[in-house]
């Protein structure tokens, strides 16, 4: 029987929440098995980049990361981010290691092209991740802890969505386990209400996020989070999940299904 790997993605209004990020540390801490967690930090990158006196540009909510900002980004993600979730993990026994793509080159991507006339910068699509650096870590009983950086392979660091830096991750190593992937962020799963957190969808498939997204229901930074879940589903992840960093061990929230 193939053993049961998750890939836990945190949103970053989760990691700027102190009160909230030690109670889903605690979680985390306790799901059994081997596990990977991704994680974001927009806003401190905003906070940062403010007092630095660089103004922040989102495009559809993707940040546009010229040369100043990619600074900014790596100081803040692969930094003060970073370790700061890496010693609270190994306060709690977790033997925490914390990455970037470019570390052990385990994530690399390709700068984004212009696009719609939008030049994003130092952004990038992820090309290739390497599942055997990963599963070799995990087998010697470390947890991966994956700032939202990745790398092109000459040298040129890369600011990437952490959400699709998770699903990437998680379809990489379905090769070698069941792996589930689970979306934790402020609200208690995909709503059919986003004005009502009890209108929760237990589950959704393809064509009622076509519908959702059509209709308006579904829009901005949900759109490419549903997106990179059905992928990688549709990649040989075994279970996807979209909940609260609240209840990561409840099994409460929306489970995509294809």
């Amino acid at each position: 029987m193939t053993q049961r790997l998750t890939v836990v993605k945190v949103g970053g209004k989760i990691v700027e929440d102190e009160e909230r990020l030690q109670a889903f540390l605690d979680d985390f801490a306790g799901i059994a098995g081997p596990k990977v967690l991704v994680h974001g930090g927009g806003r401190s990158a905003t906070d940062m980049a403010g007092r630095l006196g660089l103004q922040t540009t989102l495009v559809e909510g993707r940040r546009v990361t010229d040369a100043d900002m990619l600074r900014v980004v790596t100081m803040v993600y692969g930094g003060l981010v970073n370790k700061h979730v890496v010693a609270a993990l190994q306060q709690r026994k977790v033997n925490a290691l914390g990455l970037t793509g470019a570390d052990m080159d385990i994530i690399r991507a390709q700068r984004r092209p212009v696009t719609g006339g939008v030049d994003y910068g130092y952004v990038g699509d992820v090309t290739r991740v390497d599942a055997q650096a990963l599963e070799a870590l995990i087998g010697h009983d470390c947890v991966p802890v994956v700032a939202p950086l990745t790398h092109d392979g000459r040298g040129q660091l890369l600011n990437t969505n952490a959400d699709t830096m998770a699903a990437e991750v998680a379809k990489a190593l379905a090769g070698a386990y069941d792996v589930a992937l689970v979306y934790c962020f402020e609200k208690p799963g995909v709503l059919a209400d986003e004005s009502d957190e009890r209108s929760v969808l237990a589950h959704l498939d393809h064509a009622t996020f076509q519908s959702l997204k059509e209709k308006g229901t579904i829009q901005g930074g949900m759109i490419p989070k549903l997106q990179n879940a059905f992928d990688a589903l549709s990649s040989g992840v075994g279970k996807v999940i979209v909940t609260s960093a609240d209840h990561l061990l409840s099994g409460r929230g929306t489970v995509i299904t294809r």
